[in-house]
Order: structure tokens, then C-alpha cells, then sequence
């Protein structure tokens, strides 16, 4: 069985989630100018430094370079990503992540953005530089996150 190019259909959704079940993970592609895919291979880096490699193979497909809003592309199970989106290769990792569980909860069939949703995957997101943070033995990464992590949590203090 093939993942689908597209996951949109009811059809497609359960053919995802069931090679999902076995264990599929993605051949990721990167597609963009040489220094995007340079910045997104130090992204992955990390990704792959937290140990969220597999979690994030499992649900995106591809990281494309664009000139608009970086965004998910849900239906194709892809990030499509502007230029600076990933200049901080800290941020845009625990950004990467923060899209694959949305991704997640789009192929569960939960509801994946607005309020609740927003909340779980922002929770994802600092749970990430929690643990590149404890795991890196990069001090500048390490400084990083214990500066975003400050960052969101004097965000959600705000409120």
C-alpha cells in the first residue's frame, strides 16, 4: 500500500492512518533555493537532536519553500515555508514540530486549530525546546531555547 499524494478524501484519510499504524514514515523532500534547503537541513538537525525525527517523518511529507505565509498544507501533508521562517533554526524546529502535531490531529480527526487545539500544539511546541534544550550539548542551542521558552512563557502570562 502507497500513502496517498493527497490526504483529503475519507478514502485517502484511512489509508494514511493505517500505514501511519504500521509505521510508515516519509522520505522527506525539501524543495527551495540552496541556502533555504541549507537552513532546513540545520532545522532537522535539531529535530533529529530531540529525537523527533520519526514523530515528524510519520506525519509530513515535504518542506516547500514559499513566498507567502508559512503554513500547513494539510491535504498534501506538506510545510510550506517562507524565508524567514527559518532563520532561527531553533524556532523554526520547535515550528516544525508544532505543524507535524497539527498534522496529527488532522489525520485522527480531531479538531486541529482554534483555541483547544492551538493550545496542545503550542504545549508540543515548548515540550520540544524542553527537550533540545536538555538534550543538545550545543550551549548556543541550549541559550536558545531557554530564551524562546522564556519568550512563551512570559507570552502566556500575558493572558
Amino acid at each position: 500500500m502507497k500513502f496517498p499524494d493527497r490526504v483529503y478524501t475519507e478514502k485517502e484519510v484511512k489509508t494514511a492512518r493505517e500505514l501511519i499504524r504500521k509505521g510508515y514514515k516519509h522520505v522527506l523532500k525539501v524543495e527551495g533555493s540552496l541556502p533555504f534547503r541549507q537552513k532546513v537541513s540545520r532545522i532537522l538537525e535539531l529535530v533529529e537532536t530531540a529525537g523527533y525525527s520519526d514523530f515528524f517523518r510519520t506525519y509530513i511529507m515535504q518542506i516547500k519553500e514559499i513566498d507567502g505565509l508559512t503554513q500547513l498544507r494539510e491535504t498534501e501533508a506538506e510545510i510550506w515555508a517562507n524565508k524567514f521562517a527559518v532563520a532561527n533554526p531553533v524556532d523554526a524546529a520547535s515550528l516544525l514540530i508544532q505543524k507535524a502535531n497539527q498534522m496529527k490531529e488532522y489525520l485522527e480527526g480531531e479538531l486541529y486549530f482554534g483555541g483547544n487545539a492551538e493550545k496542545r500544539s503550542v504545549e508540543k511546541r515548548v515540550r520540544f525546546l524542553e527537550v533540545l534544550r536538555n538534550k543538545s550539548q550545543d550551549q548556543n542551542v541550549k541559550e536558545e531555547c531557554e530564551r524562546l521558552l522564556q519568550m512563551w512563557e512570559d507570552s502566556a502570562l500575558a493572558y
